[in-house]
């Protein structure tokens, strides 16, 4: 089988699990076609009844961008409202093809244009989401992704890359995410014996404090839906993750990796939070790109996860740095500003935002996750036990 068409299936029926006659949604952009006709034809093939494919185009976004205002690009359009209600009612299985065609299209143009967008569209998908839609994002190789990591478009190279992050170099990948995902679920399960209060990150540059929830809960690899259907919402994952209580957070990170944000390539970025809020914001190239896309919304300067990767990771074995926040995040420690996890803490699924928000958990369009980790980044939680080492100089120990 072609390396696609198997890329493809494994998706499909490992990771997002479509059911015979379920829907399936499928966000991808032209620059992914071939893979999105390969999951098109693999999820009908698994039995689904329909595949609703939602495309972007990097040079249309870049249009409406030039020409639109911020207005204009953060307008309400109630149908795709609808939409999405619509999916969520219809049980669908949601499949996001990631990978920047070219990272660097929105260079030049205005911050808070490049940073606009229909904020409420966001958060109605990521309800839905967090209402019990199973997906899946997982990374889609193309010339302009495979540039922007290794300077030339050597696709077969970037998949190969991609492969060994996603374990498709073995001769079962499905079984290889499941043993995974069990280590995983053991860290989290560990962490959570310790009702941890506080989570401390020391790294060079980084020095961050963070509080948790009193009822918070740890995830590692799969989840299970509420039909009891096993689903892998991120391949590859190598993370350990909770919500944090947003109003407690205090200190300097250094991001160790490029991350995109609003399409384009912020480097050398260092952030300071101050009670619970980003405070200080400066960067080697995109400062003000990071600084239009936080006032997003009230809980865009807020955290909403944190997260723990050693260096046992597949990616960080990769030794590649892929400029895609999917594989860069599965490759050391990290934190995401934005949208905290409702299923972090017990019964918060069931209540209403404003109740989440009382609880500590934040609120926001946004979720963007920043690598703080790497070689020398230790990791101490405290709790009702003290002080414990859960990674110390980037190795699993606890």
């Amino acid at each position: 089988m072609a390396l696609i068409e198997r890329f493809a299936e494994l998706v499909v029926r490992g990771g997002i699990n479509v059911q015979p006659g379920q829907g399936v949604v499928l966000h991808t952009d032209t620059a992914h076609l071939e893979i999105a006709r390969a999951v098109t034809e693999a999820a009908y093939a698994a039995g689904a009844a329909w595949v609703e494919p939602v495309w972007s185009d990097g040079p249309m976004r870049r249009s409406a961008v030039t020409h639109a205002s911020v207005e204009e690009l953060s307008a309400v359009r109630p149908w795709a409202l609808t939409r999405i209600d619509e999916w969520q009612r219809a049980g669908v299985a949601w499949i996001r093809l990631l990978g920047e065609a070219d990272p660097h299209l929105l260079d030049g143009l205005d911050p808070a244009r490049v940073a606009a967008s229909p904020t409420e569209e966001a958060q109605a998908m990521r309800r839905a989401v967090f209402g019990g839609m199973r997906w899946t994002v997982v990374g889609a190789p193309n010339p302009g992704w495979a540039r922007e990591v290794f300077g030339e478009p050597d696709v077969d190279r970037l998949w190969k890359a991609v492969g060994t992050a996603m374990r498709l170099d073995l001769d079962d990948p499905v079984a290889a995410w499941q043993e995974r995902s069990e280590v995983l679920a053991g860290r989290g399960r560990r962490l959570d014996a310790l009702s941890l209060t506080e989570l401390r990150y020391r790294g060079e540059g980084t020095d961050l404090t963070v509080g948790l929830l009193p009822d918070c809960r740890w995830t590692g690899g799969g989840l299970v839906d509420a039909a009891g259907i096993p689903y892998l919402p991120n391949i590859p994952t190598e993370e350990v993750f909770t919500s944090p209580d947003r109003r407690r957070a205090e200190g300097v990170l250094r991001v160790t990796r490029p991350v995109v944000i609003s399409g384009q390539v912020i480097t050398g970025l260092r952030v300071t939070l101050t009670g619970g809020r980003i405070t200080e914001v400066s960067a080697d190239e995109g400062a003000e790109v990071v600084r239009a896309h936080l006032e997003t919304d009230e809980g865009a300067r807020s955290l909403g996860e944190v997260a723990l990767v050693d260096r046992d990771s597949r990616i960080a074995r990769t030794g590649v740095v892929f400029h895609n926040m999917l594989f860069d995040e599965n490759a050391a420690c990290h934190v995401a500003w934005g949208q905290s996890f409702p299923f972090a803490v017990d019964g918060a699924a069931a209540l209403t935002e404003q109740e989440r928000a009382a609880l500590g958990l934040n609120m926001s369009s946004v979720h963007t996750d920043v690598v703080i980790g790497g070689e020398g980044i230790t990791v101490t939680g405290r709790g009702p036990h003290g002080t414990v080492t859960i990674i110390r100089n980037d190795e699993w120990v606890l």
